[in-house]
């Protein structure tokens, strides 16, 4: 089969773009229709407390964010302030984010978390993150959960 552009084309087999190779017209790494442009810590900090029931804590020192609701983790920012680590549904789920380029492994971390860095999309980051809550969230126990006003939509 004849190729018909010089630019490179994924390899059979791999679910990841070759360089330069544009799908459905959005380049890799272009922020993506209907996206709002990059997160920082601030604004990470500004979406965290609008989550009922989240506190910010430094439980290591040395310049941690870590939210928690019902005293359990849901986001950390690390000293480094190289990203936000975020809980996934499962280690799977964690691999695929992680495969496709829009996470990185959270170091210290278990497998079902990642790192989604600085640069990342900040609606993709912010639906991370708000995901991370519901799926921390969920597994609270039953008294502490309903004294928790329900998660503005959004």
């Amino acid at each position: 089969m004849k190729r018909d552009s010089p630019v490179p084309r994924p390899r059979a087999g791999s679910n990841r773009a070759a360089p330069g190779w544009c799908d459905a017209g959005i380049l890799p790494g272009a922020p993506r229709p209907g996206m709002l442009g990059p997160m920082t810590r601030a604004a990470l900090s500004t979406l965290c407390r609008t989550l009922p029931g989240a506190e910010v804590s430094d439980p290591w020192g040395g310049g941690h964010d870590a939210w928690k609701v019902g005293g359990k983790m849901f986001a950390c920012v690390g000293a480094l302030d190289q990203g936000v680590a975020v809980k996934t549904a499962d280690p799977g789920f964690a691999a695929l984010l992680i495969e496709s380029g829009d996470a990185e492994r959270a170091r210290y971390f278990h497998r079902s978390w990642v790192l989604i860095p600085w640069g990342a999309d900040e609606g993709f980051l912010r639906d991370r993150v708000t995901i991370s809550y519901d799926l921390i969230r969920a597994k609270l126990p039953k008294r502490l959960r309903e004294a928790l006003p329900p998660r503005p939509q959004g």
